[in-house]
């Protein structure tokens, strides 16, 4: 499986201004690629690249960051190729789209640039790199990472690593492959309620059928204050308003992302601990599918479930856990006891009470037993196909 290690460079104020004109110089390189695809329709990477590559050499690129470069576009127009044909950008004719379709892809001048070994080299054991620049290589930059890091860059990187200007600072992203374990033989399936329906309430991010509550009331706190500080800076609309609002959006995004790696490691640990797989709700397209008030909206907008399931995902497969996707339908409205399905075993948002049974439950708990229920059906009709061919 393919694992991103992220670095962070230490140039010197020499190395940073070449770094800067070099992705600069890529980018504005990209920018001509992407409006000559766009213009002739020649958006594939090989054809691409006999159009327009002695004119990326031209401006001033070497050969391997312009074939890099046209590789860059021509990955951008197939991501967009996909997306519209997702509805990504809306439906056919709307506004959106039509603007969308009416421009060529543009790059920012400090996007990211990748760099292959032939541009880019690791001296691992002094932990510095050489980079390819417009002004020359540039060799013996340092670099910063924790020993496990260092350890995954030594085993595992292969092919090419990204050069990332961020808030102000220089990182790489190396690309390792990592070999993953055979996946044991369940005892079972735990089930992972993710709880999006009364988030903006209870903010349990999610659930186990073990009934594990992750997060709390004190995360909820902690995002509507940001969600309180942002409304504020945007009302005010001033230079300094805009640059704390572009600091606020990185801490937020860090501070989601730290919260999904801990729940996530949580749930794959236990699972392995009791030898059991993991059974999590099938996301597609949820958020078109749930109704919720306006004030909710805003909530389940602003976390991402889709990073926590891959979290839990790519986790379980470092560790051989079995992972399955189940259908979420009618899972809150069910019992986890006797299988009754009724709107009314819902007396409120925290509360299932079966009304043909009588079995009473945390609904979050209940759901995620039912989860759990159909990862082992799932897994058992999985493997019976599988072993019927």
């Amino acid at each position: 499986m393919k694992l991103v290690v992220q670095v962070k460079l230490h140039p010197d104020a020499a190395t940073q201004a070449a770094l800067r004109e070099t992705l600069a110089l890529c980018n504005r390189a990209a920018n001509h690629a992407s409006r000559r695809a766009f213009t002739t329709g020649v958006k594939g990477k090989t054809s691409l690249q006999r159009l327009v590559y002695g004119e990326l050499k031209a401006m001033g690129l070497s050969a391997q960051p312009a074939i890099h470069v046209v590789r860059k576009v021509a990955g951008a127009y197939a991501a967009l190729k996909a997306n519209l044909k997702a509805g990504n950008y809306g439906p056919q004719g709307s506004k959106r789209r039509a603007t969308v379709e009416s421009i060529p892809v543009r790059f920012r001048k400090d996007a990211a640039q990748p760099f292959d070994d032939r541009c880019l080299s690791w001296q691992l054991d002094a932990r510095t790199v050489s980079i390819w620049t417009v002004r020359g290589r540039c060799g013996r930059i340092p670099f910063a990472c924790s020993p496990a890091q260092l350890g995954m860059l030594t085993r595992y990187r292969r092919g090419e690593s990204d050069l990332v200007f961020r808030g102000g600072a220089w990182y790489l992203y190396a690309i390792c492959e990592v070999p993953v374990p055979d996946v044991y033989d369940p005892d079972g399936f735990l089930g992972v309620d993710l709880g999006i329906a009364n988030i903006a309430n209870i903010a349990n991010i999610a659930t186990t059928s073990d009934g594990i509550q992750h997060a709390g009331r004190q995360l909820n706190q902690v995002r509507h204050r940001n969600r309180r500080l942002r409304s504020r800076l945007q009302a005010k609309g001033t230079k300094s308003a805009k640059r704390l609002l572009r600091k606020l959006s990185g801490r937020e995004a860090r501070f989601a992302a730290d919260t999904n790696h801990r729940i996530a490691k949580t749930i794959v640990t236990e699972a392995e601990r009791t030898c059991r797989g993991i059974a999590l709700e099938d996301l597609g397209g949820i958020r078109e599918r749930v109704r919720l008030r306006k004030p909710q909206r805003v909530t389940l907008h602003s976390w991402s479930f889709a990073q926590l399931g891959s979290f839990i995902t790519y986790k379980a497969q470092r560790r051989g856990v079995p992972v399955v996707y189940v259908d979420p339908a009618c899972t809150s409205k069910g019992c986890s006891a006797c299988g009754h399905v009724d709107n009314r075993n819902r007396p409120d948002q925290a509360t299932f009470a079966c009304t043909s049974c009588g079995f009473a439950e945390h609904a979050d708990v209940n759901a995620a037993r039912n989860i759990a229920a159909r990862g082992v059906a799932g897994w058992a009709v999985s493997h019976a196909a599988d072993d019927a061919a």
